[in-house]
């Protein structure tokens, strides 16, 4: 979704911040947190929407609850960084649903991914079978992550 030009003020920065602790807030909730009532809140939220900042409503799963308990951040780098190269890498990678997040950055990789899976064996199998017979694919330095210091989905919006 593509992000409308909008000014945000002090109410909106409220709303923001509160609905990304409590995604589930009732309208009545989320009024008194932003010190509004109801119906004004309520439009606030919709235009808040429709400008694209904020994009969608999701639920966050432990990964421990669920398995996944390995979180492996990797740098790739390809053998050349042309338009169409850059294009199938990143195909291949919004293809795979243990790849959490990836960027394309500067410095000396050209991606950076965080991937997560059950254990050890199973990143193996997601080199061997994927990572590694993406067309284009240089080199592979994967870091293993120990335990999260910090870790946060709401943006610093006050």
């Amino acid at each position: 979704m593509k992000v409308s030009k909008i000014t945000l003020d002090a109410i909106d920065r409220r709303i923001l911040q509160y609905l990304q602790q409590h995604g589930r807030a009732s309208t009545a909730d989320l009024a008194a947190a932003a010190k509004l009532s109801p119906s004004p809140c309520w439009r606030r939220v919709k235009a808040l929407e429709d400008a694209g900042v904020i994009s969608r409503y999701v639920t966050l799963v432990d990964p421990k609850a669920v398995g996944l308990s390995v979180n492996v951040f990797v740098n790739v780098s390809l053998s050349t960084q042309v338009e169409s190269a850059l294009e199938v890498f990143e195909k291949a990678v919004l293809q795979r649903p243990e790849v959490m997040e990836c960027y394309l950055m500067t410095g000396d990789a050209d991606y950076l991914l965080r991937v997560v899976m059950p254990d050890l064996g199973a990143y193996e199998r997601f080199l061997m079978d994927h990572l590694t017979r993406v067309p284009g694919v240089a080199s592979i330095k994967s870091s293993f992550a120990l335990r999260a210091v910090k870790y946060r989905t709401d943006l610093p919006v006050v």
